[in-house]
């Protein structure tokens, strides 16, 4: 393989995967999320997304929502890099009527729901759990704490939740 073969192969590879401008890519809906101003119920929920750009080829990006009982929108918690290059905390966490946003152009997966009783009684546990979450200033892409350590780490500390990530959540095992 010559150079050139290789320096077109680079580009179509690592650019030509996903969506190379963040400001453009879509965080639209995608509409796969219970619709709080109908679900009157408690409900959790947990996304994965592929990671943005080249990176999304290998691993993905992954949040929690819970909405409690009778609230108008979810309150979303996720890890995202960036935060801590910028001084804030890894640990984010924002009130939403959609939870279930595009991340940068990639659509996402709902990986776990629970509604109901259940989800109203597992609420304050996740909220205990989040706000004891040891690397809410922190974050390296890999082999972790990242935005993959965070709900698997949640989910160690409530079994019951039955969490399980993908295989491409790279930086879940962090958590273990």
């Amino acid at each position: 393989m010559n150079k050139s073969s290789v320096i077109i192969l680079f580009f179509v590879f690592f650019l030509g995967c996903t969506n190379t401008n963040w400001r453009e890519a879509s965080r639209e809906p995608a509409g796969i999320a219970a619709d709080p101003t109908t679900q009157k119920s408690a409900v959790i929920e947990v996304y994965a997304a592929d990671a943005f750009s080249w990176r999304g080829w290998f691993a993905v990006h992954t949040w929690i929502a819970v909405k409690p009982q009778d609230a108008a929108e979810y309150t979303v918690y996720e890890v995202v890099g960036w935060r801590v290059k910028s001084g804030l905390p890894a640990l984010r966490e924002f009130k939403t009527a959609t939870p279930d946003r595009y991340w940068y152009g990639a659509k996402p997966e709902k990986l776990l729901s629970i509604q109901g009783d259940k989800a109203r009684r597992l609420i304050p546990q996740i909220s205990d759990a989040i706000a004891l979450y040891p690397w809410a200033n922190e974050y390296t892409l890999f082999p972790g704490p990242n935005s993959n350590t965070f709900p698997q780490w949640v989910g160690l500390q409530i079994p019951e939740l039955g969490l399980e990530l993908p295989f491409r959540a790279l930086g879940s095992g962090y958590a273990d």
